[in-house]
Order: C-alpha cells, then sequence, then structure tokens
C-alpha cells in the first residue's frame, strides 16, 4: 500500500512527492525496533547499538545510491569520475579520524583495532577476482547488501552466491596464507602517525585528481553534483542525496562503527559465516576445515550470529536500505531477469565471495576500512580490484550486459 504526499511551495501550490510504500517501510522500521530490543535483551546495548549503526549506513547507500561498482564502470565506460572522487573523499574523512583512533589503541575500556592484513599473493589474486565479479554480479559488498534491501531479485541470487563463494574461500584460505606474503603493515607504524596521514591523504588526492584529469580530456569539464529534488530538508528523508553527502554521512557512520565495535566496518565476513552455519546445518563438517578450528573462527561458529559484530551490522543495513527504499516509494522495483544475466549474478556473487575471503575483505572491509586504518594492503586491494574490474567490464557483454561502449564526440 503506498500514501501520496504533496509539499507547499513559495507561490502557494504544491509539489507532488513520490509514494511511500507503506506497508513495506513500517514492516522495515518496525523489524529494526524490535531487533533492537531483542539483541539488547539476548546480547548486550553495543551490539544493538551496532544494529541502528547499520541501518544508517543502509540509508545512505540507498539514498546516495552510493556503489563502488557503478562509479568504477562509469569512470572506465564514461570517463565520469564523480563518484570515484565522492569515495576517495568519504575514505579520507574516515582515515583523519580512524588512524589516530587505532594508534590510541584504545578509547575508555573500548580496545580498538585498525583493518589491517598481510601485503601479499592471497590479496593481490583475491582483490582481482573480486573486481571481475562485481561487474558480472551487478553490485560490490555494499552493493549488494543495499540493493537487497531495496528489493532488487537479481540481486538476492548475488547474495546467495556470494555466501557460497565466502564459504569455499575459507576452505581454500590457508593454502593463499602459505602463498608469498609480506607481513601486515600499518603505515601508522612504519611511518609515524602525522607523515601515515599525510601520505594516505596525498594519495587518496593523487586517484581524485587523475580522475578529474580524465574528466576534463573527455568532455570539457567535470560533472557537477545534482542539486536536491525535494523541497527544503525533505530529500534527507526520501532522497537522493547528493554523492558527497552519502560518503561524508559512510564516513562517519564507519567511525562510529570503530568506537562501537572496536573494529572499522566490515561486510563479507558474515556471510562465510552464515555459510558456515548453513553448510554445518545439513552435515557438512565445517567444523573441521582448518579456518574454522581458528579460536576466533570456532568461537563465532559455535555462537548466535546476532552476537558476530558484522552480521548484526549487514541485518541493519539491509533493513535500513529497505526502510530508504520504502520512503523513496521504489521498493522492489520489477525487472526482467533474463537467463544470461541471472547466470552473471550467480557467478559474480561466487566470484566475490572467494576473492572477498583470499583478499581480507571487500571494497568496504579492505578498501575502505583499510586505508582508513593506515594498511598498505587496502592500497593493493584497490590497484588490483581495478584492474579486475576492467576485466569485468569487457567481460559483460557476454551475459546481455553492458560493457565498453564508443563515447560520443
Amino acid at each position: 500500500m503506498s500514501l501520496s504526499a504533496s509539499a507547499p511551495t513559495a507561490s502557494g501550490g504544491f509539489l507532488p512527492e513520490l509514494a511511500v510504500d507503506r506497508s513495506p517501510a513500517t514492516v522495515a522500521a518496525a523489524f529494526l525496533l524490535a531487533g533492537f530490543a531483542a539483541i539488547w535483551w539476548l546480547v548486550d546495548l553495543r551490539q544493538a547499538t551496532l544494529l541502528l549503526i547499520g541501518g544508517g549506513l543502509g540509508v545512505a547507500l540507498y539514498h546516495g545510491s552510493f556503489g563502488f561498482t557503478g562509479a568504477w564502470r562509469r569512470m572506465v565506460v564514461e570517463r565520469r569520475g564523480r563518484g570515484m572522487r565522492a569515495q576517495m573523499l568519504m575514505v579520507g574523512v574516515a582515515a583523519v579520524a580512524m588512524m589516530p583512533l587505532i594508534a590510541a589503541g584504545s578509547l575508555g575500556s573500548q580496545p580498538l583495532v585498525g583493518a589491517i592484513a598481510p601485503v601479499g599473493v592471497s590479496v593481490l589474486v583475491g582483490a582481482a577476482i573480486f573486481g571481475l565479479g562485481m561487474q558480472l554480479g551487478g553490485g560490490c559488498g555494499s552493493g549488494t547488501l543495499f540493493t537487497v534491501g531495496g528489493g532488487s531479485t537479481r540481486m538476492l541470487v548475488t547474495l546467495a552466491f556470494f555466501i557460497v563463494g565466502a564459504v569455499i574461500g575459507t576452505a581454500h584460505l590457508p593454502w593463499w596464507l602459505e602463498q608469498p606474503s609480506l607481513p601486515p603493515i600499518g603505515l601508522g607504524t612504519e611511518l609515524g602517525l602525522p607523515l601515515a596521514i599525510a601520505v594516505t591523504v596525498a594519495g587518496l588526492a593523487a586517484v581524485a585528481l587523475i580522475t578529474a584529469v580524465i574528466e576534463k580530456r573527455a568532455h570539457g569539464g567535470l560533472e557537477s553534483e545534482p542539486a536536491p529534488r525535494r523541497p527544503g530538508w525533505r530529500w534527507l528523508l526520501v532522497g537522493p542525496w547528493p554523492l558527497v553527502g552519502a560518503g561524508l554521512a559512510l564516513a562517519l557512520l564507519n567511525i562510529a562503527t570503530l568506537l562501537v565495535a572496536g573494529h572499522p566496518w566490515s561486510i563479507t565476513y558474515g556471510f562465510g559465516l552464515w555459510g558456515a552455519k548453513i553448510a554445518a546445518a545439513v552435515g557438512v563438517p565445517v567444523e573441521t576445515w582448518t579456518f574454522w578450528t581458528w579460536p576466533a573462527q570456532a568461537e563465532a561458529l559455535s555462537n548466535s550470529v546476532l552476537a558476530d559484530t558484522v552480521s548484526v551490522m549487514d541485518f541493519g543495513l539491509i533493513l535500513g536500505a529497505a526502510l530508504a527504499a520504502s520512503l523513496a516509494g521504489k521498493f522492489a522495483p520489477k525487472a526482467a531477469l533474463p537467463l544470461a544475466s541471472l547466470v552473471a549474478a550467480a557467478a559474480g556473487g561466487l566470484l566475490m565471495g572467494y576473492g572477498a575471503r583470499l583478499s581480507f575483505g571487500c571494497n568496504i572491509g579492505a578498501l575502505f576500512s583499510g586505508i582508513a586504518s593506515g594498511s598498505l594492503h587496502g592500497w593493493l586491494w584497490f590497484a588490483s580490484a581495478f584492474v579486475g574490474s576492467l576485466v569485468g567490464v569487457a567481460a559483460r557483454p557476454l551475459f546481455g550486459l553492458d560493457g565498453f561502449r564508443r563515447r560520443q564526440a
């Protein structure tokens, strides 16, 4: 059921607004509130707060249409870099706040650790696989969840196979960790905090500058940020949000995640955990796999998913995106689902799940949170995933999807 709304204009008339999908909005809001109360009761207030932070991330992602997949494809195909520049700003703002917090090691009684991982073959290969997969699947780690929350049937297929790929990745990760690798390298530790922040911001600015130069050469100028299409501040509730605004919101929410969870925002660990629990329930002895015998993984496998910070935030993200989509009147848009597109969604999900496990995260856990933590592996992930994404863009037409096309003069 939908409700139509209108807002008075300065001339005394009315501006029609998109219809609100009232039933999905009510359900999403109810699940968020009930989930908050239940998790507070069953686990603790900290864990319940993470559900709401995840909800905020879902709202920002959906209202800003803030995805890495489409932004990277636009840069490659159309030579438009507005999305990538918003990403660099987002990571930079988070880095300036998060790197000092991680260097401090704690805030009060809350220990703080960064998303810092080894730098080696596993990251190089895994990130490239992920980049290929995200162009076939049609979404990255965060993009898959917020589009599922928005009601996308195709992305449900991507998510299902994302989970399968993540579980397979847990089976193979010990072998990949035996391949050539350097230990985790944190720029804050190696360079000192001031220089590490300066190098990180300079690197992000360089990427943004390169996209601007490419865009100006192709189009003669930079694409402007569209003005809000709603009167006053109503666009905050029903969207769409400017990319820069959505990116800043995501940066602040990642900082909040670090302060509450003790670690930065992550997504794909939850997929592997869900898949392992499902596999165990149907008789697959995942508890004997090397990965799931490691103390932290064994504990996660034996506990409820509500005790896992990443899973709880993933649930919140889906519900937040569903709420945002409903308020915008866009919940569950109908879309044709050709067989070739579904095959691409399945293949993309498998590749992303497997690649994310090998490379210690996705565009969020490895790129966003990794670089913002000062981890060198985040930069390697970024470069390798972008190369994989180029291959993915070229492969999209094989599945009836758009790929490279000739730019108009």
